[in-house]
């Protein structure tokens, strides 16, 4: 604005006293003499100015909205992607896990007497099991053969309770080497076995059955891995 006096007046512009993203105290100078016309387009800089930082404040992504940067590039908040990371594979085995070492691979037609029951590994048939569900019982030599391509296999006592021997055939859907089978005079009511590594449940609700077949489906203990087993 223009004083008076004819001296250089400073008009400070702030925005609410707050420090709000691209807005900064402004200073408007007018010399002596301004014309109207100055005065005018003075006064338009400053609202302007003023409805920048209004924008400013109303357009603050919030911690759940994603951002735009330069490129184009969605970028989601740390907050957000973590959320979503809940179901990665397992970082190890789960509690109780056992492992067995010296496991043979040897082809044989002949029929094969393991030293575990189920079996986790050894000599067997040339030919493996597909993978799925069976709702009969299915020849050991063919199961471990199935885990040697790196096949969870899912054995159930035939006693089990029919909700259970359900939920343990769900964990086929979707999966290319999970095997589930009734296997009589099984030591516990539920275990899973990998090549090598075998856990005992009393139970098919135990969290430790998923967690076991994420982490060993085709998993690091898996001799031949990318063999199918279909």
């Amino acid at each position: 604005m223009f004083h008076p006096s004819g001296a250089l007046l400073a008009a400070p512009f702030t925005c609410r006293g707050k420090s709000v993203p691209r807005c900064e105290t402004v200073s408007v100078r007018t010399a002596p003499r301004t014309s109207i016309i100055s005065l005018a387009v003075a006064g338009a800089v400053a609202s302007l100015l003023l409805a920048g930082c209004e924008s400013s404040k109303s357009s603050a992504p919030s911690s759940t909205t994603a951002t735009t940067v330069a490129d184009g590039v969605a970028v989601m908040p740390v907050d957000t992607i973590a959320s979503g990371m809940s179901d990665s594979v397992p970082s190890g085995p789960p509690e109780g896990t056992k492992q067995f070492a010296g496991l043979k691979q040897d082809h044989t037609p002949d029929p094969v007497t393991y030293d575990q029951v189920p079996p986790v590994g050894g000599p067997h048939n040339p030919r493996w099991q597909a993978c799925g569900y069976y709702d009969a019982p299915i020849a050991n030599e063919r199961g471990v053969h199935s885990m040697e391509h790196g096949a969870v296999w899912i054995t159930y006592s035939p006693e089990l309770a029919a909700d259970q021997v359900a939920a343990l055939r769900a964990l086929t859907d979707g999966r290319s080497h999970v095997l589930v089978s009734p296997f009589p005079g099984l030591p516990s009511p539920v275990v899973a076995s990998a090549w090598g590594e075998q856990l005992s449940l009393e139970s098919a609700a135990d969290p430790r059955l998923a967690a076991f077949v994420a982490y060993f489906e085709q998993g690091p203990q898996t001799p031949e891995p990318g063999a199918t087993c279909s």
